[in-house]
Protein backbone atom coordinates (compact mmCIF):
# COMPACT_ATOMS: atom_id res chain seq x y z
CA UNK A 1 0.00 0.00 0.00
CA UNK A 2 1.37 3.14 -0.95
CA UNK A 3 1.04 6.40 1.01
CA UNK A 4 -0.44 8.91 -1.25
CA UNK A 5 -1.37 12.58 -0.29
CA UNK A 6 -4.03 14.98 -2.39
CA UNK A 7 -3.85 18.30 -1.39
CA UNK A 8 -6.82 20.04 -1.95
CA UNK A 9 -10.35 18.98 -0.62
CA UNK A 10 -12.52 20.26 -3.56
CA UNK A 11 -14.29 18.41 -6.64
CA UNK A 12 -10.89 17.73 -8.12
CA UNK A 13 -9.02 16.74 -5.19
CA UNK A 14 -12.02 14.47 -3.80
CA UNK A 15 -12.33 12.67 -7.35
CA UNK A 16 -8.41 12.07 -7.29
CA UNK A 17 -8.56 10.32 -3.85
CA UNK A 18 -11.39 8.27 -4.22
CA UNK A 19 -9.37 7.46 -7.37
CA UNK A 20 -6.68 6.12 -5.30
CA UNK A 21 -8.06 4.44 -2.67
CA UNK A 22 -9.96 2.14 -5.04
CA UNK A 23 -6.81 1.19 -6.87
CA UNK A 24 -5.79 0.26 -2.77
CA UNK A 25 -3.76 2.91 -1.61
CA UNK A 26 -3.10 5.02 1.40
CA UNK A 27 -4.95 8.71 0.95
CA UNK A 28 -4.33 11.47 3.01
CA UNK A 29 -6.63 14.55 1.98
CA UNK A 30 -4.86 17.97 2.84
CA UNK A 31 -7.11 21.17 2.97
CA UNK A 32 -5.76 24.58 3.72
CA UNK A 33 -9.47 26.11 5.22
CA UNK A 34 -11.64 24.88 8.20
CA UNK A 35 -13.48 22.43 5.73
CA UNK A 36 -13.30 21.01 2.76
CA UNK A 37 -15.32 21.95 -1.02
CA UNK A 38 -15.81 25.30 0.23
CA UNK A 39 -16.33 26.70 -3.54
CA UNK A 40 -18.28 23.88 -4.45
CA UNK A 41 -20.62 24.74 -1.42
CA UNK A 42 -21.07 28.18 -2.39
CA UNK A 43 -21.70 27.05 -5.80
CA UNK A 44 -24.58 24.88 -4.61
CA UNK A 45 -26.28 28.03 -2.84
CA UNK A 46 -27.70 28.98 -6.18
CA UNK A 47 -28.51 25.62 -7.56
CA UNK A 48 -25.92 23.27 -8.21
CA UNK A 49 -24.94 23.20 -12.05
CA UNK A 50 -23.51 19.51 -12.21
CA UNK A 51 -23.22 19.52 -15.72
CA UNK A 52 -24.68 20.10 -19.44
CA UNK A 53 -26.78 16.90 -20.73
CA UNK A 54 -25.18 17.44 -24.44
CA UNK A 55 -23.48 15.20 -26.80
CA UNK A 56 -19.63 14.73 -26.27
CA UNK A 57 -18.98 16.43 -29.47
CA UNK A 58 -20.93 19.46 -28.48
CA UNK A 59 -19.69 19.53 -24.69
CA UNK A 60 -16.20 19.32 -25.63
CA UNK A 61 -16.23 22.50 -27.96
CA UNK A 62 -17.33 24.59 -25.02
CA UNK A 63 -13.57 23.88 -23.64
CA UNK A 64 -11.77 26.33 -26.88
CA UNK A 65 -8.17 26.46 -27.03
CA UNK A 66 -8.21 23.32 -24.07
CA UNK A 67 -10.41 21.00 -26.07
CA UNK A 68 -7.93 18.91 -27.53
CA UNK A 69 -5.79 18.91 -24.59
CA UNK A 70 -9.25 18.10 -22.31
CA UNK A 71 -10.95 15.54 -25.11
CA UNK A 72 -9.76 12.10 -23.40
CA UNK A 73 -9.95 13.29 -20.09
CA UNK A 74 -13.52 14.47 -20.29
CA UNK A 75 -14.31 12.06 -22.85
CA UNK A 76 -13.65 9.46 -19.90
CA UNK A 77 -16.25 11.07 -17.56
CA UNK A 78 -18.44 13.12 -19.49
CA UNK A 79 -22.12 14.75 -19.00
CA UNK A 80 -23.20 11.63 -18.44
CA UNK A 81 -20.90 10.06 -16.30
CA UNK A 82 -21.28 13.01 -13.82
CA UNK A 83 -24.85 12.36 -13.70
CA UNK A 84 -24.22 8.54 -13.38
CA UNK A 85 -21.98 9.60 -9.97
CA UNK A 86 -23.96 11.93 -8.49
CA UNK A 87 -27.35 9.24 -8.91
CA UNK A 88 -25.17 6.46 -7.04
CA UNK A 89 -24.47 8.77 -3.70
CA UNK A 90 -28.12 9.30 -3.89
CA UNK A 91 -28.97 12.34 -5.83
CA UNK A 92 -32.00 12.77 -8.10
CA UNK A 93 -31.11 14.53 -10.61
CA UNK A 94 -33.82 16.63 -13.40
CA UNK A 95 -32.62 18.74 -16.93
CA UNK A 96 -33.50 21.91 -17.33
CA UNK A 97 -35.15 23.59 -20.67
CA UNK A 98 -31.45 24.83 -21.53
CA UNK A 99 -29.64 21.12 -20.44
CA UNK A 100 -28.47 22.26 -17.61
CA UNK A 101 -28.49 19.81 -14.75
CA UNK A 102 -29.54 19.98 -11.38
CA UNK A 103 -30.01 17.95 -8.05
CA UNK A 104 -33.75 18.16 -7.03
CA UNK A 105 -32.71 19.25 -4.02
CA UNK A 106 -30.64 21.93 -5.78
CA UNK A 107 -28.09 22.31 -3.10
CA UNK A 108 -24.73 20.55 -3.13
CA UNK A 109 -24.34 19.73 0.68
CA UNK A 110 -26.51 16.75 0.36
CA UNK A 111 -24.55 15.19 -2.35
CA UNK A 112 -21.00 16.17 -0.63
CA UNK A 113 -21.58 14.67 2.64
CA UNK A 114 -22.58 11.49 0.80
CA UNK A 115 -19.59 11.77 -0.80
CA UNK A 116 -17.83 12.32 2.22
CA UNK A 117 -19.09 9.39 3.87
CA UNK A 118 -17.92 7.37 0.88
CA UNK A 119 -14.67 8.52 1.52
CA UNK A 120 -14.56 7.90 4.76
CA UNK A 121 -15.94 4.28 4.10
CA UNK A 122 -12.53 3.45 1.60
CA UNK A 123 -9.73 4.85 4.20
CA UNK A 124 -9.80 8.11 2.89
CA UNK A 125 -8.07 10.50 5.92
CA UNK A 126 -9.29 14.34 5.46
CA UNK A 127 -7.31 16.30 7.34
CA UNK A 128 -8.18 20.46 7.34
CA UNK A 129 -6.41 23.38 8.37
CA UNK A 130 -3.40 21.90 6.53
CA UNK A 131 -1.49 24.84 4.55
CA UNK A 132 0.78 23.08 2.26
CA UNK A 133 3.97 25.17 1.87
CA UNK A 134 6.02 22.99 -0.62
CA UNK A 135 8.26 20.34 -0.53
CA UNK A 136 11.70 19.81 2.52
CA UNK A 137 13.78 17.53 0.58
CA UNK A 138 11.95 14.89 -0.49
CA UNK A 139 9.07 16.00 2.26
CA UNK A 140 6.18 17.59 1.70
CA UNK A 141 5.73 20.31 4.65
CA UNK A 142 2.30 22.03 5.65
CA UNK A 143 1.38 24.59 8.30
CA UNK A 144 -1.01 23.06 10.54
CA UNK A 145 -2.91 25.02 13.69
CA UNK A 146 -0.63 22.34 16.50
CA UNK A 147 2.86 22.67 14.65
CA UNK A 148 4.87 22.39 11.09
CA UNK A 149 3.93 18.88 9.41
CA UNK A 150 6.21 16.97 7.21
CA UNK A 151 5.14 13.98 5.07
CA UNK A 152 6.54 11.82 2.66
CA UNK A 153 4.41 10.81 -0.16
CA UNK A 154 5.05 7.91 -2.63
CA UNK A 155 2.89 9.72 -5.24
CA UNK A 156 0.98 13.65 -4.93
CA UNK A 157 -1.60 15.01 -6.39
CA UNK A 158 -1.95 18.81 -6.07
CA UNK A 159 -5.79 20.20 -6.90
CA UNK A 160 -5.41 23.50 -5.27
CA UNK A 161 -7.65 25.78 -7.68
CA UNK A 162 -7.11 28.41 -9.54
CA UNK A 163 -6.42 32.30 -7.95
CA UNK A 164 -10.47 33.54 -7.64
CA UNK A 165 -12.62 33.70 -4.14
CA UNK A 166 -9.65 33.54 -2.38
CA UNK A 167 -11.59 33.98 0.78
CA UNK A 168 -13.05 30.21 -0.42
CA UNK A 169 -9.17 28.89 -0.65
CA UNK A 170 -8.45 29.41 -3.97
CA UNK A 171 -5.65 32.27 -3.60
CA UNK A 172 -3.10 30.80 -6.07
CA UNK A 173 -0.58 30.60 -3.55
CA UNK A 174 0.87 27.45 -5.05
CA UNK A 175 2.59 29.33 -8.29
CA UNK A 176 5.32 30.47 -6.84
CA UNK A 177 6.29 27.48 -5.15
CA UNK A 178 6.07 24.91 -8.70
CA UNK A 179 7.40 28.21 -10.69
CA UNK A 180 10.81 28.04 -8.43
CA UNK A 181 10.35 24.31 -9.24
CA UNK A 182 10.76 25.34 -13.07
CA UNK A 183 7.06 24.58 -13.66
CA UNK A 184 5.97 26.33 -16.90
CA UNK A 185 2.60 28.52 -15.45
CA UNK A 186 0.56 30.93 -17.32
CA UNK A 187 -0.34 34.20 -15.83
CA UNK A 188 -3.39 34.07 -13.96
CA UNK A 189 -6.60 36.02 -15.89
CA UNK A 190 -10.23 36.18 -14.73
CA UNK A 191 -12.57 33.75 -16.83
CA UNK A 192 -16.51 34.23 -16.30
CA UNK A 193 -15.83 37.82 -15.05
CA UNK A 194 -18.36 40.42 -14.14
CA UNK A 195 -17.98 43.58 -15.81
CA UNK A 196 -17.56 47.47 -14.12
CA UNK A 197 -19.18 50.12 -15.18
CA UNK A 198 -19.18 53.47 -13.41
CA UNK A 199 -23.33 54.59 -13.81
CA UNK A 200 -24.37 57.60 -13.80
CA UNK A 201 -27.01 58.47 -10.47
CA UNK A 202 -29.66 57.78 -13.46
CA UNK A 203 -29.59 54.24 -13.13
CA UNK A 204 -29.17 53.87 -9.12
CA UNK A 205 -33.09 53.26 -9.43
CA UNK A 206 -32.41 49.81 -11.23
CA UNK A 207 -29.55 48.05 -9.76
CA UNK A 208 -30.18 44.60 -8.77
CA UNK A 209 -32.81 44.50 -12.06
CA UNK A 210 -32.17 42.06 -14.54
CA UNK A 211 -31.51 42.81 -18.43
CA UNK A 212 -33.53 39.60 -20.17
CA UNK A 213 -34.11 38.73 -23.78
CA UNK A 214 -31.46 40.38 -24.88
CA UNK A 215 -27.72 39.35 -26.83
CA UNK A 216 -24.31 40.06 -25.88
CA UNK A 217 -21.55 40.38 -28.60
CA UNK A 218 -17.83 40.52 -28.21
CA UNK A 219 -15.99 40.14 -31.93
CA UNK A 220 -16.79 36.93 -33.02
CA UNK A 221 -18.46 35.86 -29.61
CA UNK A 222 -22.41 36.08 -29.05
CA UNK A 223 -24.61 35.35 -26.08
CA UNK A 224 -27.85 35.09 -25.07
CA UNK A 225 -28.63 35.63 -22.14
CA UNK A 226 -29.30 38.10 -18.67
CA UNK A 227 -27.08 40.17 -16.63
CA UNK A 228 -27.74 42.05 -13.39
CA UNK A 229 -27.50 45.84 -13.13
CA UNK A 230 -25.32 46.16 -10.21
CA UNK A 231 -23.80 48.85 -8.37
CA UNK A 232 -20.50 47.48 -10.08
CA UNK A 233 -21.28 46.99 -13.46
CA UNK A 234 -23.01 44.62 -14.84
CA UNK A 235 -22.77 40.83 -14.33
CA UNK A 236 -24.47 37.32 -15.28
CA UNK A 237 -24.14 34.40 -17.50
CA UNK A 238 -25.16 35.97 -20.76
CA UNK A 239 -21.81 38.09 -20.34
CA UNK A 240 -19.41 35.13 -18.54
CA UNK A 241 -19.15 33.47 -22.10
CA UNK A 242 -17.54 37.21 -23.52
CA UNK A 243 -14.79 37.22 -20.73
CA UNK A 244 -11.91 35.77 -23.54
CA UNK A 245 -12.72 38.39 -25.49
CA UNK A 246 -13.29 41.20 -23.06
CA UNK A 247 -9.97 40.26 -21.39
CA UNK A 248 -8.10 41.88 -24.61
CA UNK A 249 -10.51 44.70 -25.11
CA UNK A 250 -13.02 43.86 -27.75
CA UNK A 251 -15.69 46.19 -27.48
CA UNK A 252 -19.16 44.91 -26.22
CA UNK A 253 -22.43 45.82 -27.68
CA UNK A 254 -26.12 44.72 -26.60
CA UNK A 255 -28.85 43.99 -28.65
CA UNK A 256 -32.17 44.82 -26.77
CA UNK A 257 -34.64 43.28 -29.24
CA UNK A 258 -33.07 40.38 -30.38
CA UNK A 259 -35.89 38.70 -31.40
CA UNK A 260 -37.06 41.73 -34.06
CA UNK A 261 -34.83 42.48 -37.04
CA UNK A 262 -33.37 45.87 -37.96
CA UNK A 263 -35.75 46.18 -40.67
CA UNK A 264 -38.88 45.44 -38.85
CA UNK A 265 -37.76 47.28 -35.98
CA UNK A 266 -37.28 50.39 -39.17
CA UNK A 267 -40.35 49.58 -39.81
CA UNK A 268 -42.42 50.24 -36.40
CA UNK A 269 -40.10 53.47 -35.62
CA UNK A 270 -41.38 54.86 -39.22
CA UNK A 271 -45.09 54.33 -37.86
CA UNK A 272 -44.17 56.55 -34.54
CA UNK A 273 -46.37 59.45 -34.43
CA UNK A 274 -44.60 62.48 -34.32
CA UNK A 275 -45.79 63.87 -31.00
CA UNK A 276 -44.47 60.55 -29.11
CA UNK A 277 -41.46 61.00 -27.58
CA UNK A 278 -38.87 58.26 -27.77
CA UNK A 279 -39.05 57.47 -24.16
CA UNK A 280 -42.58 56.80 -24.52
CA UNK A 281 -42.53 54.41 -27.69
CA UNK A 282 -39.65 52.34 -25.99
CA UNK A 283 -41.94 51.92 -23.29
CA UNK A 284 -45.43 51.40 -24.91
CA UNK A 285 -44.54 50.57 -28.82
CA UNK A 286 -41.74 48.64 -27.87
CA UNK A 287 -42.97 46.83 -24.34
CA UNK A 288 -39.03 47.59 -23.11
CA UNK A 289 -38.57 46.74 -19.46
CA UNK A 290 -37.68 50.05 -17.25
CA UNK A 291 -34.10 48.50 -16.90
CA UNK A 292 -33.57 48.05 -21.04
CA UNK A 293 -35.21 51.80 -21.35
CA UNK A 294 -32.18 52.98 -18.72
CA UNK A 295 -29.47 50.75 -20.16
CA UNK A 296 -30.39 52.53 -23.78
CA UNK A 297 -30.49 56.18 -22.38
CA UNK A 298 -27.54 55.68 -20.54
CA UNK A 299 -25.29 54.23 -22.87
CA UNK A 300 -26.64 56.16 -25.85
CA UNK A 301 -26.20 59.37 -24.41
CA UNK A 302 -24.17 61.87 -25.93
CA UNK A 303 -23.73 59.90 -28.96
CA UNK A 304 -24.33 61.11 -32.09
CA UNK A 305 -25.80 57.96 -34.10
CA UNK A 306 -28.63 58.31 -31.41
CA UNK A 307 -30.08 61.12 -33.21
CA UNK A 308 -28.91 59.87 -36.11
CA UNK A 309 -30.79 56.40 -35.78
CA UNK A 310 -31.90 54.97 -33.02
CA UNK A 311 -33.10 51.70 -34.02
CA UNK A 312 -29.44 51.09 -34.96
CA UNK A 313 -28.92 51.46 -31.44
CA UNK A 314 -31.55 49.18 -30.07
CA UNK A 315 -29.92 46.38 -32.11
CA UNK A 316 -26.65 47.36 -31.33
CA UNK A 317 -26.51 49.33 -28.22
CA UNK A 318 -22.06 50.25 -27.35
CA UNK A 319 -21.44 49.41 -23.63
CA UNK A 320 -18.96 51.53 -22.04
CA UNK A 321 -17.14 50.53 -19.44
CA UNK A 322 -14.01 50.15 -17.35
CA UNK A 323 -13.28 46.00 -17.99
CA UNK A 324 -13.64 43.29 -16.02
CA UNK A 325 -13.55 43.26 -12.38
CA UNK A 326 -11.14 41.84 -10.32
CA UNK A 327 -9.29 38.85 -10.47
CA UNK A 328 -10.47 37.66 -6.58
CA UNK A 329 -14.25 38.52 -7.84
CA UNK A 330 -14.15 36.19 -11.04
CA UNK A 331 -16.38 33.23 -10.67
CA UNK A 332 -13.02 31.15 -11.95
CA UNK A 333 -9.18 31.53 -13.62
CA UNK A 334 -7.75 31.15 -16.55
CA UNK A 335 -4.11 30.85 -16.73
CA UNK A 336 -2.17 28.04 -14.19
CA UNK A 337 -0.07 24.98 -15.37
CA UNK A 338 0.82 24.80 -18.82
CA UNK A 339 -0.26 21.52 -20.59
CA UNK A 340 4.01 21.30 -21.86
CA UNK A 341 4.83 20.98 -17.86
CA UNK A 342 2.68 17.65 -17.88
CA UNK A 343 2.72 14.43 -19.11
CA UNK A 344 -0.19 12.95 -20.63
CA UNK A 345 -1.82 11.49 -17.27
CA UNK A 346 -1.34 15.41 -16.04
CA UNK A 347 2.30 14.20 -14.48
CA UNK A 348 4.35 17.02 -14.11
CA UNK A 349 7.61 16.39 -16.33
CA UNK A 350 10.06 17.86 -13.86
CA UNK A 351 8.40 16.31 -10.55
CA UNK A 352 8.04 12.60 -11.03
CA UNK A 353 5.17 11.38 -9.18
CA UNK A 354 3.61 15.23 -8.88
CA UNK A 355 0.40 15.34 -10.57
CA UNK A 356 -1.96 18.16 -10.90
CA UNK A 357 -6.02 18.29 -11.68
CA UNK A 358 -8.86 21.23 -11.33
CA UNK A 359 -8.81 24.34 -12.09
CA UNK A 360 -4.82 25.31 -11.58
CA UNK A 361 -4.52 23.78 -14.88
CA UNK A 362 -4.68 26.36 -17.55
CA UNK A 363 -7.95 26.05 -19.22
CA UNK A 364 -10.91 27.84 -18.75
CA UNK A 365 -14.87 26.93 -19.52
CA UNK A 366 -18.06 28.79 -19.15
CA UNK A 367 -20.33 28.37 -16.60
CA UNK A 368 -23.12 26.05 -17.21
CA UNK A 369 -21.93 23.01 -15.63
CA UNK A 370 -19.00 22.64 -17.49
CA UNK A 371 -16.43 23.99 -14.85
CA UNK A 372 -17.76 21.28 -12.84
CA UNK A 373 -17.46 18.79 -15.04
CA UNK A 374 -13.76 19.23 -16.01
CA UNK A 375 -12.65 19.70 -12.66
CA UNK A 376 -13.82 16.16 -11.90
CA UNK A 377 -12.61 14.54 -14.81
CA UNK A 378 -9.31 15.70 -14.24
CA UNK A 379 -9.38 14.69 -10.72
CA UNK A 380 -10.29 11.19 -11.85
CA UNK A 381 -8.24 11.23 -14.58
CA UNK A 382 -5.14 12.52 -12.41
CA UNK A 383 -5.81 9.98 -9.71
CA UNK A 384 -5.79 7.17 -12.25
CA UNK A 385 -2.99 7.79 -13.28
CA UNK A 386 -1.09 8.10 -10.01
CA UNK A 387 -2.51 4.65 -9.36
CA UNK A 388 -0.81 3.47 -12.88
CA UNK A 389 2.52 5.24 -12.19
CA UNK A 390 2.81 3.67 -9.00
CA UNK A 391 2.14 0.47 -10.09
CA UNK A 392 4.73 0.47 -12.82
CA UNK A 393 7.14 1.79 -9.93
CA UNK A 394 6.55 -0.85 -7.79
CA UNK A 395 7.16 -3.09 -10.76
CA UNK A 396 9.68 -1.68 -11.88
Amino acid sequence: MAQTVVIGAGPAGLMAAEQLADAGHSVLVAEAKPSVARKFLMAGKSGLNLTKDEPFEQLIQSYDQAQNWLDPIIAEFDAQSVQGWAQDLGQELFTGSTGRVFPKVMKASPLLRAWLARLGEKGVQIRTRWRWTGWEGPSLVFETPDNRNQVQADATILALGGASWSRLGSDGAWAPVLADKGVPIAPFAPANSALSVEWSAYMQPHFGAALKAVRWTAGELESRGEATISANGLEGGGLYPLTPALRDGVPLCVDLLPDLTRDELKARFARKKSKTTLSQWLKNGLRLSPQKIALFHEMSKGDPQMQEDPVRMLKKLPIRHAGLRPLDEAISTAGGIKQSAMDDGLMLRDLPGVFCAGEMLDWEAPTGGYLLTACLATGRWAGRSAAEWLQQTVNA
